[in-house]
């Protein structure tokens, strides 16, 4: 049954206008009311009604675009690609030729910034929602997203997963573009296996989020088929894993911290490409050469990774690709993998930043 307005009032114990006043922000309303209201919103998941332009069509003419970071390459690619599709030419379904706007939702990582901006986009009754990156492994969380999506979905929201695993037990999402981060990660070990290196330091990301569970656990499987990751093996392995964010400071702090742990290491392999740049400072500022005495390697082969001192051996993914095809599926114009779910290739990109180890 559809939330109302004096819904809304009554249990925030108030008046419809002043419920108005507080939404649309154009009377001053005690901080106390207005807290009392916005809970009530919340609690009662109510939706506004969008633009009076788009009052007359079930959603609006905004598609939402959520990013971790738009600063970072990664997340910069697949977000334009994507607004590319959205904002093109349409099928003449709307009112400017079937054109969307798209508009990009920061959330920093932050999970409550995640759900804030899903139910801010279905209050503007979104037509699409393209969600980008890894997911916060975490099952309040999931269940969250997913019972949200579920709503979107009703109200008629396309909702794309765009580099992201799918939900478990949503079926709200029109289609999941999933990259074989696992496979990836496995393949760049083995290269550094098949050049003779056995010390490989891994910095990964954060330990919530899928991508870097995905990333390691390729790594680590590579690691067993060599022998190296079963029994006595799986401790080491530990020891030479180091967390952090996604940055150029964890490379730097997590490499000078695996070549203390082991100064013999000969390889490091970095959670992505911004990490590998920190891990290649550390290393240079600890007076040894790459690919000389350590071989460094990244993933996802951002734009700047081939232009790197020396060239960087790294796992490419087809982020404008991806990103792309998430703007025809939100858009309608390409119709749906089977399933709901398509596994996107990765490819190793070998490149100057390894070598074999020096015997």
């Amino acid at each position: 049954m559809t939330v109302t307005l004096a819904d809304v009032a009554a249990r925030a114990r108030v008046s419809p206008a002043t419920v108005s006043r507080v939404l649309n922000g154009n009377y001053p309303v005690a901080a106390s009311t207005r807290e009392r209201v916005l809970r009530a919103v919340d609690d009662l998941d109510y939706v506004l009604n969008g633009p009076a332009s788009s009052l007359a069509a079930a959603t609006s003419d905004l598609v939402g675009i959520l990013v971790n970071d738009i600063a970072d390459p990664f997340f910069g690619i697949m977000a334009g690609a994507a607004q590319t599709e959205i904002g093109g030419p349409g099928d003449g379904s709307g009112r400017a030729g079937g054109e969307k706007l798209a508009v990009i939702c920061n959330t920093g990582g932050s999970p409550e910034r995640e759900l804030t901006y899903l139910t801010l986009l279905q209050r503007q009754r979104a037509a699409a929602v393209v969600l980008t990156g890894g997911a916060l492994e975490d099952p309040g969380h999931q269940a969250a997203i997913s019972a949200k999506l579920a709503k979107l979905a009703d109200a008629g929201t396309r909702v794309v997963l765009c580099g992201r695993p799918p939900l478990p037990g949503s079926e709200a999402v029109v289609a999941a573009l999933a990259f074989d981060n696992r496979g990836g990660g496995r393949r760049l070990t083995e290269h550094l296996l098949s050049l003779g290196h056995r010390r490989i330091g891994y910095v990964a990301g954060p330990l919530e989020r899928t991508t870097t569970r995905h990333r390691l656990e390729g790594h680590l499987d590579a690691m067993r088929g060599a022998g190296l990751g079963d029994g006595a093996g799986a401790g080491e392995q530990e020891r030479l894993t180091v967390h952090g964010p996604y940055d150029r400071r964890s490379g730097y702090e997590a490499t000078l911290e695996l070549l203390r742990r082991e100064p013999e290491v000969t390889a490091i392999v970095a959670a992505n490409d911004t990490v590998a740049l920190g891990a290649g400072a550390a290393i240079r500022d600890r007076g040894l050469r790459i690919p000389e005495d350590v071989s460094v390697a990244g993933f996802d082969d951002l734009p700047f990774s081939v232009d790197a001192v020396p060239a960087l051996t790294t796992v490419r993914l087809p982020l404008f690709e991806a990103g792309a095809r998430a703007g025809r599926l939100a858009m309608g114009k390409e119709a749906p993998p089977p399933g709901g779910i398509a596994t996107i290739a990765a490819e190793l990109m070998v490149r100057g930043s390894t070598a074999p180890p020096r015997v």
